[in-house]
């Protein structure tokens, strides 16, 4: 007996979605079954609200390893839940064009940021002539789109600078920062630093962390003088710092939430791999230097969500928000070979996921993508095994061991990106464009088509 393939399966529950999003669906003599009138569907929608979720280094041994400790091999996250699947490339170039194949997240976040590949390091800018290039941000704010950026990183780290920046090096964070970006000072005509930018561009909702490089004063231009957080009041900002005051901002002027003065703190802890290995482990679920007033990635999420949305409701708008939602320390915590604090942090960005999704279900004309801009080093391997580098056994919520190791680097360096692809899924106006194998420039065409951006 024939069985319908996988493919069939997720093409026909799109189908389902974008039926419920009111979509019409045109039959013509000769199409060709449910999938093409799923791909017509999906096609025909445009978006009003897009909200990206980005893993950062969550490639699918991240995913895995999070699936197996948290919900077990058989269970499923919410961000395995996506109608639609598919995996995209993630290199970056050299300056002629050609391909370096590990990436940075400066170079990846660009290439979904503006639909064009950089070299490694830099936030927006093209690869040989160091030219800015427009983002997502800027298109959708200029097409009338509220805007907002939530990361667990700092506000200035490479994943949310794409978007609301250009510079030469992610490094030029705050205005003391800007030592390999001496064209983008404000002295010499430049836009400044990714604070300064970040700011001037008058996002509607910008939360994270990285409050000391806000806390920088501004060396020249308008605001000299004063700090990046005073120059953001200036602009009308409310800033917050904590939970209770991310509850009681308003819609009607725009929001900078500094929660951390660097990262945000992981919300697990546990001991890191090891050379030889570790004793088997349950991880600790909270982290005594996390302050119990930090917001979760979930919280800000939801609160992003709901000021965007009240923001074009007050605003009289037709058009809706592009919204990126950043997990960080996935990545932060497999460059330090820390299990316990990877795994909290994707389940954490998992937790947004479902607040993404669950918006979405009450919004179908809405674009969810979850993706990650490159692949890590975390490997699921025999427990027999002796890896030449550090691993750790972990105890998962099945009550059987696991053991993960890293071994992209020396012991005791910080362990390596690797040049995989990543997957990436999605439901709702445009989603198809995600199946088969695609390039993260693609996604940057797949936003724009989806908000008609122009």
């Amino acid at each position: 007996m024939h069985r319908p393939g996988r493919r069939h399966v997720t093409l026909a529950t799109a189908l389902a979605a974008a039926t419920a999003a009111a979509v019409v669906v045109t039959t013509t003599a000769g199409a060709s079954g449910p999938e093409e009138q799923a791909r017509n569907a999906i096609k025909s929608g445009k978006a009003k609200n897009v909200i990206l979720l980005i893993g950062d280094g969550m490639g699918d041994s991240e995913i895995t390893l999070a699936r197996d400790y948290t919900v077990g091999a058989n269970g499923r996250l919410n961000m395995d839940k996506f109608p639609l699947t598919g995996a995209y490339t993630t290199y970056a170039v050299h300056a002629d064009g050609t391909p370096d194949y590990v990436t940075d997240s400066a170079a990846s976040g660009s290439g979904w940021a503006t639909g064009v590949k950089t070299v490694n390091g830099r936030i927006s800018k093209t690869p040989g002539t160091d030219k800015a290039v427009p983002t997502l941000l800027e298109l959708a704010q200029k097409n009338g789109y509220a805007t907002g950026s939530v990361t667990t990183a700092e506000l200035t780290d490479a994943t949310p600078a794409v978007l609301a920046s250009h510079a030469t090096d992610r490094s030029c964070q705050g205005p003391a920062d800007m030592a390999k970006c001496p064209s983008d000072t404000i002295a010499r005509g430049g836009p400044g630093s990714i604070a300064e930018q970040s700011v001037n561009h008058r996002a509607d909702v910008l939360l994270g962390g990285g409050k000391q490089r806000f806390d920088q004063k501004v060396t020249d231009g308008a605001y000299k003088g004063l700090t990046v957080t005073e120059q953001a009041q200036k602009l009308g900002y409310q800033v917050v710092t904590d939970n209770a005051g991310l509850k009681n901002v308003k819609a009607d002027k725009p929001v900078l939430g500094l929660f951390a003065s660097g990262n945000v703190p992981t919300e697990w802890t546990g001991k890191p791999a090891a050379v030889g290995g570790t004793d088997p482990q349950r991880c600790v679920t909270s982290n005594p230097n996390r302050p119990a007033a930090t917001p979760s990635l979930a919280d800000s999420a939801t609160k992003a969500i709901q000021l965007l949305a009240a923001k074009q409701k007050q605003r009289h708008s037709r058009q809706g928000f592009f919204l990126q939602i950043e997990g960080a320390s996935i990545d932060k915590q497999d460059h330090a070979a820390d299990p316990c604090g990877q795994i909290g942090e994707t389940a954490a960005f998992d937790r947004a996921v479902k607040v993404a999704r669950a918006y979405a279900a009450a919004h179908p004309d809405t674009l969810v993508v979850t993706t990650a801009d490159h692949g890590h080093t975390s490997q699921i391997v025999p427990l027999e095994a002796t890896p030449p580098g550090m691993s750790a056994t972990l105890v998962t919520d099945e009550g059987q061991q696991l053991k993960v190791n890293y071994s992209t680097n020396t012991p005791g360096r910080s362990q390596e990106h690797t040049g995989t692809q990543v997957r990436i899924a999605a439901q709702g106006p445009q989603a198809y464009r995600v199946l088969g194998v695609t390039n993260q420039t693609d996604l940057f065409t797949t936003i724009r088509e989806a908000l008609r951006l122009r």
